[in-house]
């Protein structure tokens, strides 16, 4: 993604429904997660200019790993390359439910009024307020569906469904997954005879 100018990356690390598994299971990916914040290659995507930040509710990790995840997110907060976004501890129905927490504390407290809710405004209370909605999701691992991941930001997302598992997901497939992507007709509602008009 670096070397194809990607802006913006966001990766699905963990879910809030995936604290439903088996606690051996959370505990592994929980011992997992700190290991991968603690390599080598976190200092090495900070020397290729990369930005790291998380959104979710990190609260429920150990003080560990969110004393990790500060770390590597104040490590990075400089840089200008590509921003990696990790989704951990995240869910869509849980983003626009915080959102609208959110708003509706503003609005008892006379900050805001109902007639000032729109779209724009529960965009701004979103975890990826500050970034443009995702062009393209792709999704491995034979499953045809998005998981409860970023459902307000997905509005005109176009989305790739692959076989392929995420751990033999390399740069060929990425490109692959790019190819189809390139070819593709985006309208954001409108018909294609409009898109045409336009180019």
């Amino acid at each position: 993604c670096i070397e194809r100018n990607i802006k913006y990356l966001t990766l699905f690390a963990f879910s809030n429904e995936n604290w439903m598994r088996p606690s051996k299971e959370v505990q592994s990916l929980m011992a997992l997660f700190l290991a991968v914040l603690k390599r080598k290659e976190i200092h090495q995507l900070s020397n290729r200019n990369v930005r790291i930040e998380f959104i979710g509710n990190r609260a429920g990790f150990s003080p560990k790993l969110q004393d990790r995840m500060n770390r590597v997110e104040a490590l990075t907060r400089s840089n200008t390359g590509t921003t990696l976004i990790v989704a951990a501890d995240y869910g869509g129905r849980w983003d626009i439910s915080n959102a609208t927490k959110s708003i509706a504390r503003k609005i008892e407290q006379g900050e805001l009024t109902s007639e000032q809710v729109d779209i724009e405004l529960v965009h701004q209370h979103t975890s990826l307020s500050n970034y443009p909605d995702p062009d393209f999701c792709i999704r491995t691992g034979c499953e045809h569906r998005i998981s409860n991941f970023l459902l307000w930001q997905f509005a005109y997302t176009e989305f790739y469904f692959t076989e392929c598992y995420w751990p033999d997901f390399d740069e060929v497939q990425l490109q692959i997954a790019l190819d189809n992507f390139a070819s593709r007709q985006r309208r954001f509602g409108t018909h294609d005879k409009q898109v045409e008009g336009d180019c």
